[in-house]
């Protein structure tokens, strides 16, 4: 038979948790309600980009390259964060760690030259 006792201070944290999170999200939007002047009209309620009303529909769809771009601007950003404490370490890690960063590195550029060759990178 398990003794559930252990778990009762991790109920309570839960407990307190979900409180404090229902108190950060719901207080202040009661407060506003009841504090605020709550007359929705169609100026209120109109979309505007810096003050100016919208120039076309919202839903307009974006040309896939633009994610393309996107996703591989966090791959290579992400690529620079496995660099720096990569080169820290170097010395610790040795021609192990060195071998292995030339391999991740070959595959990026492999994926890179495989993008440019298929026209990823082209913006027209």
């Amino acid at each position: 038979m398990t003794d559930l006792s252990q778990y009762l201070p991790i109920l309570i944290f839960l407990v307190i948790a979900l409180g404090l999170s229902s108190v950060i999200v719901f207080l202040p939007l009661g407060v506003a309600r009841l504090t605020g002047t709550h007359q929705p009209n169609a100026d209120k309620n109109s979309e505007y980009e810096c003050g100016f009303p919208a120039f076309e529909d919202p839903r307009s769809q974006f040309d896939v390259r633009f994610y393309l771009v996107a996703i591989l601007f966090i791959i290579f950003d992400l690529e620079a964060a496995f660099l720096f404490p990569w080169a820290v370490s170097l010395k610790l890690t040795g021609w192990a760690g060195w071998t292995t960063m030339m391999v991740f590195l070959g595959e990026l550029a492999i994926g890179l030259a495989y993008a440019w060759k298929k026209g990823a990178l082209d913006w027209e």
